[in-house]
């Protein structure tokens, strides 16, 4: 016998048998390959904190205290490895940064002009260059090979030569929007360029903090490195066409950390960069230094007190500080440049990822699938063997059982894709 149970047995099982397929199929692929791919870690501390007035350090039960007497307008200790900042003092203050912008002159120009190319030096080249300037002798008419230019550069701070280099690298103004460009790929947001050599110009500013990523930026590159650790080399006083020089003249750094002159003592383990003055920007200096494996770097940014040397003997206390208070400081903040993370809807996903995705997609698809027709095909069987111990009432009741699938039947025919036959090809009968 029919009862209204077993009718309902049959349409639970036709109905899970057309819907579990669906019901069980795990969450859309689409949403898994969208996900973005993890976000880079972010730096210990935000750089919102370096942004505020006054001096920011984290010390460490047992760490040492930062040292006294620094009256520099802007400081900053750096990890050079890491790029952690182990404390500063206004890092983004905007001052005249001298000659030591020319550090982000040569990151910028350095990658493209090749040290072993020859130069002819002209009048015009050298007719712009500030009364007072500090240069290294380069003269017009001779040839020079352009690693004696960046010499004259890193050692002397000629703006002779950085006049003759900006030239080759497409002139005064390119190089200044190239650099200003290249301050911005690296995060330096305080800085404006002007004036390539570092000469003061109205609007011309940097700080601390940017100063100290141009340096790790520099120290990066082991052509950087290398000029930028010379004491003293000869230069060329007159030269054959091919640069060759027909006599030479001594140079010698005009970092005193690094050559230990002028009553300054040389600074141990000292691995560089550069110096500057003028007398609006006062005293600066990049300077930095290697102990134990550890490398670290200081800026220093116009002392108030203690004349010439102040800013070499600043600079060495915030150096002994950085290196004694090694792993036992919080970091204040991070000189790389802030992680650009990429949109979730247009993130790529690697093409290995990605298929071992679309494998694991269809397989679990097909898995899913092929269960649900299993306990669908099981509930329809039972109901089938209730409706039939009904025995010779079957037929009675067939009416009945075929009116209760029609809705069934019409799911099925709506969930089932159709197949367009050309026109001259009849169907079926």
């Amino acid at each position: 016998m029919i009862t209204r149970s077993t009718v309902r047995g049959v349409l639970s099982g036709a109905v899970f048998t057309l819907a579990a397929p669906a019901l069980l199929q795990p969450p859309a692929a689409a949403a898994v390959l969208n996900d973005p791919l993890p976000p880079p870690r972010p730096a210990s501390v935000s750089k919102a904190l370096l942004h505020r007035p006054g001096t920011h350090v984290r010390l460490q039960p047992g760490a040492p205290a930062l040292p006294r007497g620094v009256s520099a307008l802007s400081w900053l200790v750096a990890d050079v490895g890491t790029g952690d900042v182990l404390a500063a003092h206004d890092a983004h203050r905007r001052l005249p940064p001298a000659s030591t912008i020319k550090t982000l002159f040569a990151i910028t120009a350095l990658p493209r002009l090749s040290g072993r190319a020859l130069h002819t030096v002209t009048d015009s080249e050298l007719a712009a260059v500030g009364e007072g300037s500090s240069v290294v002798g380069v003269s017009p008419g001779r040839t020079y090979r352009i690693a004696d230019l960046w010499r004259g550069v890193f050692l002397s701070s000629g703006n002779d030569a950085v006049h003759v280099l900006a030239k080759m690298n497409g002139g005064w103004k390119a190089t200044a929007a190239q650099m200003q460009a290249k301050a911005r790929s690296l995060g330096a947001l305080d800085t404006h360029v002007v004036s390539p050599d570092g000469y003061d110009a109205p609007g011309q500013v940097s700080s601390a903090f940017d100063l100290a990523v141009f340096g790790r930026s520099g120290l990066a590159d082991p052509q950087f490195a290398r000029y930028a650790a010379t004491a003293d080399t000869r230069f060329p006083g007159g030269t054959r066409s091919d640069g060759s020089p027909t006599w030479t003249f001594r140079i010698r750094n005009t970092n005193r950390l690094l050559t230990g002159t002028d009553g300054v003592r040389r600074y141990p383990g000292i691995i560089g960069l550069k110096n500057g003055y003028t007398s609006r920007a006062g005293h600066t200096l990049i300077a930095a230094a290697e102990r134990d494996g550890r490398r670290l770097l200081v800026t220093v940014m116009n002392p108030q007190r203690g004349g010439g040397r102040a800013v070499y003997e600043e600079a060495r206390s915030l150096l002994d500080w950085g290196f004694a208070a090694a792993g036992r400081v919080h970091p204040v903040g991070s000189l790389k440049p802030p992680a650009v993370r990429q949109d979730p809807q247009t993130a790529p996903v690697p093409a290995a990822q990605a298929a071992a995705l679309r494998r694991g997609e269809a397989g679990s698809g097909s898995a899913y699938s092929w269960l649900g027709a299993l306990i669908g095909a099981a509930c329809l069987t039972a109901g089938v063997i209730m409706w039939t111990r009904g025995g010779h009432r079957q037929q009675a009741h067939a009416g009945r059982f075929a009116w209760a699938l029609g809705p069934v039947r019409a799911l099925a025919r709506r969930g089932r894709p159709r197949t367009p036959r050309p026109p001259s090809q009849p169907g079926p009968p």
